[in-house]
């Protein structure tokens, strides 16, 4: 891969591929949310963007707003982290629908130790999901690590990947994906290889690099 190789390089041949792997993986994740919930799940058509890092606190409906993160990391032949994220009270419901209605926490409440562990698997079937799908049209092994679960305001929780994993360059991927069953919930998939993975999926595409 050409060493000037960046987010900031990719034209719109590499972002109609992103956008492929976002819808597909998002169709895969609706598909594993209604399996999960045993209930029919739709969804609108998901809104894939490149954008500044810093920028994504407000995209998700500001940086104070209260939301459930999930965060993966992700190993195999590519390298990075991926997350999911969701509004409480969205989280709050599917946790609702999941336990048939026995989520012990009211409105408001944090959760408890039983709701935390369902909201985990909930994220682990999803970017599951997503992430079987970039294998699926890559051909590349690639699988996740265990999730790790934080309730907080969306700008402490997209601290975490930035240090954690130490973002190179300024833009990211971000998939908007909103799921419909008896109420609207916005997901927010973020996708983080390294620059080096970035080259691993479009080479594995067939698309060569700048």
């Amino acid at each position: 891969m050409e060493e000037n190789m960046s987010l900031e390089t990719v034209n719109s041949m590499y972002f109609d591929v992103l956008k492929e792997i976002g819808n597909i993986g998002a169709g895969n994740a609706t598909t594993a949310l209604a399996q999960l919930l045993g209930t029919k799940v739709d969804m609108s058509v998901p809104q894939v963007s490149l954008l500044e890092f810093k920028d994504v606190g407000a995209v998700v409906g500001g940086e104070e707003l209260i939301m459930v993160g999930i965060l993966l990391g992700v190993e195999g032949d590519i390298t990075g982290s991926i997350m999911f994220l969701i509004e409480k009270e969205g989280a709050r419901h599917l946790t609702n629908k999941l336990m048939m209605g026995m989520g012990a926490s009211a409105e408001g409440e944090d959760f408890n130790e039983m709701e935390l562990s369902a909201l985990k698997e909930v994220g682990n079937i999803i970017t599951g999901a997503y992430l079987n799908a970039l294998s699926g049209l890559t051909n590349l092994v690639i699988y996740p690590s265990t999730p790790e679960l934080t309730v907080d305001m969306a700008g402490a929780i997209l601290s975490v990947p930035a240090i954690q994993f130490g973002i190179q360059g300024d833009q990211i991927l971000l998939i908007q994906n909103n799921f419909f069953d008896e109420v609207e919930l916005d997901g927010y998939f973020i996708l983080l290889p390294d620059m080096e993975s970035y080259g691993t999926i479009l080479s594995a595409l067939g698309i060569t690099t700048l």
